[in-house]
């Protein structure tokens, strides 16, 4: 299937210009990181303390993050997102120091947003409260003891409420007491006594990510092991399927789109986690792959046209496969832009990762791997000839 006809555009041409702006953006996205004092590390590599926080109504930011410092807790981000409508969370990013290494900061956040969001005294925060404990204030409950309820049997009910608690469309916050009728399995003199015994939090904890500092730079190191393990692989194979000068070409374009992407992340203040690793290796093998087709094409065109310049050769490859690398690009571009658009906040960093990868991966097998080719083998020649003038 060709959607784009037969071209003869001279890409080469244009390489100095092409190459520019390729300098251009690596420049950007380095300045861009000093200027903020380097990149943006999610827990994964840095260490800290990561709290999901779901509330019934738009927190206020600004006084949260105020409270928390005042406790002590250096907050690195506090960010606002949404999965959904009327559905507002914040994740709340705290850096590990001190004595909140052992508690993780999870209590200190609790304690502050029952500041901000204080429940009636002496009464249990549903919204936020373990098996364990609600079966306790059930056990505890006069009307239940006098009833003849068993211990066993409130501790069913405690675990029945919590599960249909965390369960969509509730997804750990209830806002009405009387929805405890409607929990299955809850008899109405439980849900009562429910009712009486707990008050419902205007928050919810959805979840807490925890990394020590140790365990965050030992990801570092292996995340880049993992990086430069995929290249070299990549580099010996073309080497032997090619020459070694393919191999430093494909590689260099590479390099290059890993750079800049990583430099997009600081353009645009983005936090780089594991997530973002898992894209920069797919889009090492995704950049590698087009760049090898157009090399294939160029070797195959060697034998056909054997009277031609390198730069003729390379043009000619790159037109004839524009149609093939438009079409699967395009393709790939459509698809990571859908998990981009609907991938919620948890898969952001791998789908912008991946849609500027796609995007600069496509542009480097054309415009930075084939000028490093034709560079690198004007060298080789240049250098040949140099050593056979001196022989003679």
């Amino acid at each position: 299937m060709r959607i784009i006809g037969k071209t003869n555009i001279d890409f080469l041409g244009r390489r100095r210009a092409f190459l520019c702006l390729s300098a251009a953006l690596l420049v950007a996205g380095a300045v861009s990181a000093v200027m903020q004092g380097g990149l943006k590390f999610g827990v994964d590599f840095k260490g800290g303390t990561l709290v999901y926080v779901k509330f019934s109504e738009e927190p206020d930011v600004d006084r949260l993050r105020q409270v928390l410092t005042d406790k002590g807790l250096k907050v690195a981000t506090l960010q606002p997102f949404d999965e959904g409508d009327s559905v507002h969370e914040l994740k709340i990013d705290l850096d590990l120091a001190g004595d909140f290494v052992e508690t993780s900061g999870k209590a200190q956040v609790i304690e502050t947003l029952h500041e901000i969001y204080p429940i009636e005294a002496g009464k249990l925060d549903f919204n936020n409260a373990g098996t364990e404990v609600l079966a306790q204030r059930l056990m505890d409950n006069q009307s239940l003891r006098d009833s003849g309820h068993s211990s066993q049997d409130l501790q069913r009910d405690a675990e029945s409420l919590i599960a249909w608690r965390d369960q969509a469309p509730r997804s750990g916050l209830v806002q009405d007491v009387a929805e405890f009728a409607t929990a299955p399995g809850i008899s109405e003199s439980v849900a009562t006594a429910a009712a009486e015994e707990v008050a419902l939090g205007a928050f919810h904890i959805g979840g807490v990510d925890v990394v020590g500092p140790k365990i965050g730079s030992e990801l570092q190191w292996q995340a880049i092991k993992a990086t430069l393990f995929a290249l070299t692989g990549m580099l010996v194979y073309i080497a032997f399927r090619f020459e070694w000068i393919y191999g430093v070409a494909a590689v260099i374009a590479v390099f290059h789109d890993v750079f800049i992407t990583i430099g997009f992340f600081a353009l645009f203040g983005r936090e780089i986690e594991l997530t973002v690793v898992a894209a920069l290796l797919t889009l090492v093998g995704y950049s590698m792959n087009d760049t090898i087709v157009i090399f294939d094409r160029v070797r195959e065109n060697r034998r056909i046209a054997r009277r031609s310049s390198l730069t003729e050769l390379l043009n000619l490859s790159i037109n004839q496969t524009l149609s093939r690398t438009v079409l699967t690009s395009g393709l790939t571009l459509i698809a990571v832009v859908c998990l981009f658009v609907m991938g919620g906040e948890v898969l952001r960093g791998f789908s912008f990762a991946l849609l500027v990868g796609v995007l600069v991966g496509t542009y480097s097998s054309i415009f930075v791997a084939s000028p490093v080719l034709l560079w690198g083998r004007q060298r080789l020649v240049a250098r040949s000839a140099g050593r056979a003038a001196k022989r003679a």
